[in-house]
């Protein structure tokens, strides 16, 4: 038997999974957390060398659960973090802790561009607003902040990417410098149109080209495996995508009009567009869904910072309950839902992404009572979930002319039945959760097994399952219609 092995690396750990390259059935996963680091309030940080660890540590850890020998592994897929920043040498060494998206720190730096009147040149060539989410500005404060990166640059020494450019420069050994399209998408720095580094944005950022990876296609030859101790040289590296894109792909998004939402960290949805660039008047985000053969193809991304980390500071930080799967049963010690009337968590604790844009927006928990408990600030944190997800609908149904009746949902937090029915009774959408919800993951290994010549595109839908269907409940469906007013009543009283 052969096995695709697909690497996740995501924002609060990597997730290592095989994939039968015939049947293309899931088969396994192991995961491996690594630690956040805020140094300032806004910054967001991760230590590239503790990543790199973890994913070593989760392949070794697949492949021991499933008593299998990496010997069978045939191809590898990538899928990474987007946006989150890295610096390092020809070496592989890191130069710097990797900027995470979530980071605020050039804040400043956005509003500048804002005054110059760049946003419109901006957003013609990248489909994507002035904020510090993506990766350019990262780039620039690290060019200027950090005297590793400036030595290096000047020594012709430096290496800039995304997480994917960077995993894939340690997987071989630095014989492939590469990114594809959906990742360079994120940086506002590459031309949508033609998939290129833009001469313009690159001097608007201060970024030189020669520190920039080749961007591909989304799916063929990346190079392989070398000089690593816990896979054997030569294995071919056949795909890679973003993490919201290769979830598209996982939920068989591959065609104009598939849809997908993924509760991971924070909540993203992407509706592919196919060949078809389609300029957002919503709040949202133009950006690549892969890069097959030469050709672009397109997506919208609705954007909410925030989700599946709000019930993480539930976790971490109040410590009301020991495990991110407690908060349901937490939060089903509501009884009423009278009681949260007027009790609400907007969890913006990195300011609000799409469709309102607003990079300096704090998070808020109104409404309390000296009769609320943790019960009202658990069910709260998912209302304020469903609710940021909801904008997102609302604003892909006022682009595409049509309301959403029915959404595809995968992610660590669909296991979440309460959450899960909350979105399908704010959002009056049929929600879908399919048997394989590490669809992140097994994007991934479609597209390596499409770049391997495993599998061909019209074969993808028919692997995927669905699992079960929520519907909204219609006995809280007006109070969710207040809440909503409520909601966006209070976002405009704090932030605009």
């Amino acid at each position: 038997m052969g096995f695709i092995l697909a690497i996740d690396q995501g924002t609060t750990g990597t997730t290592a999974a095989l994939i039968d390259s015939k049947t293309f059935a899931f088969i396994d996963k192991a995961n491996l957390e690594y630690p956040q680091i805020y140094p300032q309030p806004g910054w967001v940080e991760h230590d590239l060398d503790a990543i790199w660890k973890t994913v070593g540590e989760s392949v070794r850890k697949v492949l021991e659960k499933n008593k299998t020998s990496a010997d069978q592994i045939v191809a590898i897929g990538i899928t990474n973090q987007r946006e989150t920043t890295c610096a390092f040498n020809t070496e592989g060494i890191p130069l710097a802790k990797a900027i995470v998206w979530q980071d605020r720190r050039t804040g400043d730096f956005c509003q500048e561009l804002k005054d110059q009147g760049k946003e419109s040149l901006i957003k013609e060539k990248t489909g994507l607003p002035i904020d510090p989410y993506f990766s350019g500005t990262k780039m620039r404060w690290l060019l200027n902040n950090n005297q590793d990166v400036k030595k290096a640059a000047a020594g012709n020494q430096l290496k800039f990417g995304n997480i994917d450019t960077f995993l894939l420069y340690k997987l071989s050994a630095g014989a492939s410098y590469a990114t594809e399209a959906s990742n360079a998408s994120r940086t506002l720095l590459m031309d949508l149109k033609s998939s290129e580094w833009d001469s313009e944005l690159l001097s608007l950022f201060s970024v030189p080209l020669e520190c920039l990876p080749e961007i591909k296609d989304s799916f063929g030859d990346f190079g392989s495996t070398s000089g690593l101790d816990f896979l054997p040289d030569g294995i071919p590296i056949t795909g890679i995508l973003g993490d919201q894109q290769a979830a598209l792909f996982g939920q068989a998004g591959y065609s104009a009009g598939d849809m997908k939402c993924t509760y991971g960290t924070g909540a993203f949805i992407l509706i592919n567009t196919g060949e078809e660039l389609v300029r957002s008047s919503s709040g949202l985000l133009t950006t690549v869904a892969y890069k097959k053969e030469g050709q672009l193809y397109y997506a919208l991304e609705g954007a909410a910072y925030i989700a599946g980390a709000a019930v993480q500071w539930l976790r971490d930080n109040l410590k009301i309950i020991p495990n991110a799967p407690a908060v349901e049963a937490l939060a089903k010690e509501v009884k009423d839902l009278v009681e949260m009337e007027n009790i609400m968590m907007l969890p913006f604790f990195t300011g609000i992404g799409s469709p309102y844009w607003i990079s300096d927006a704090q998070a808020a928990l109104v409404g309390l009572t000296r009769d609320s408990g943790n019960s009202h600030i658990a069910r709260a944190c998912l209302d304020g979930i469903a609710l940021s997800i909801n904008d997102l609908i609302e604003a892909m149904g006022k682009d595409s002319g049509n309301k959403v009746k029915e959404l595809k949902v995968d992610g660590g937090a669909v296991a979440n039945d309460l959450l899960m029915t909350i979105q399908a009774t704010v959002s009056q959408v049929k929600v879908i959760r399919p048997k394989v919800t590490e669809t992140t993951a097994y994007g991934a290994a479609l597209a390596a097994g499409i770049g391997a010549n495993l599998i061909k595109f019209s074969q993808i839908s028919e692997l995927w399952k669905e699992d079960s269907q929520f519907e909204s409940k219609s006995d809280e469906v007006e109070f969710y219609q207040r809440k909503a007013i409520q909601w966006k009543a209070t976002i405009q009283k704090l932030f605009l």
